[in-house]
């Protein structure tokens, strides 16, 4: 089992930045990639970010490329998610999530943060 812990949520303006921290434990070497997803009231959920625990690889979704930055700490078992230039549209519940191989599926899952951006 992996337990996941997030934080660094809140409440910012447009334009602004938030950082995300997602602290792992438990059987955490079993980790093949970390993502972040979030879900908008209404709204499905949706991939961000993602990083390939070995060799720091990152991918995004469009809609945040070139904005926000997906970091791991290897020593810490933590991984982070900089968000910059931030618009009410990024506004939902960001969820970290472990990946235990290659392949569609996370394994484990955050709680979730929550992110609102006024306008």
């Amino acid at each position: 089992q992996v337990q996941l812990v997030e934080s660094g949520g809140g409440l910012v303006q447009a334009g602004g930045s938030l950082r995300l921290s997602c602290s792992a434990s438990g059987r955490t070497f079993s980790t093949y990639a970390m993502g972040w997803f979030r879900q908008a009231p209404g709204k499905e959920r949706e991939f961000v970010a993602g990083i390939i625990w070995s060799d720091g690889r990152t991918y995004y979704a469009d809609s945040v490329k070139g904005r926000f930055t997906v970091s791991r700490d290897n020593a810490k078992n933590t991984v982070y998610l900089q968000m910059n230039s931030l618009k009410p549209e990024d506004t939902a519940v960001y969820y970290c999530a472990v990946q235990r191989r290659v392949g569609p599926t996370y394994d484990y899952w955050g709680q979730g943060t929550q992110v609102t951006v006024s306008s």
